[in-house]
């Protein structure tokens, strides 16, 4: 990318009254050398409820320390794709995912709601190996925020498959000779 930086990461915020809400961050982990690509997602249970209305406003906040990362590859997205896309109503019927580990075994899924609201639920349900600690996170979607997330994953596809150029061929052109429309 010739020295610029793009976004890797983006996040949603979405604290509640009762204190139950969740962040998510989403971050891009391109391909390189023979390394997969990948979408890291981390969900973070809210902390705290904050108070918008006091003289000096405080804000939710969130268990990043606590988060639950999954790594999404290129076959856990396609599925998710399938669903914000509407192909289907869940992961594999509701089933969802199972990544496996030597520290625990997570279920992730996602899966589209009509009532009592529309949207898209995003969970992750993490137990620890030899009945250890138990995790679980879920955030909802609005139908434009899923589609949002569609699209970003999407567009991420290529850069999860074969990585970022560090060459770009119509830039190293202009900068050759000076001109875009030289260059095409």
């Amino acid at each position: 990318m010739n020295g610029e930086k793009y976004k890797a990461k983006m996040r949603f915020f979405h604290p509640n009254l009762k204190g139950t809400g969740c962040a998510l961050s989403l971050e891009l982990q391109p391909a390189n050398g023979d390394g997969e690509g990948c979408i890291m997602a981390s969900f973070a249970n809210q902390l705290t409820v904050g108070n918008r209305q006091a003289a000096i406003p405080t804000y939710p906040t969130f268990n990043w320390d606590g988060a639950v990362t999954v790594k999404l590859d290129f076959s856990d997205l396609c599925r998710i794709l399938q669903v914000l896309r509407g192909e289907c109503e869940s992961i594999e019927e509701g089933k969802g995912l199972y990544h496996r580990s030597s520290k625990a075994g997570t279920k992730i899924n996602i899966r589209h709601l009509i009532e009592p609201v529309q949207g898209y639920v995003f969970e992750v349900h993490r137990v620890a190996n030899e009945g250890g600690a138990e995790n679980r996170a879920m955030i909802m979607f609005t139908p434009w925020e899923a589609l949002g997330v569609a699209e970003s994953i999407a567009g991420s596809m290529s850069a999860i498959c074969f990585g970022v150029p560090k060459n770009a061929g119509v830039a190293q052109s202009v900068k050759k000779t000076g001109n875009a429309h030289e260059a095409a």
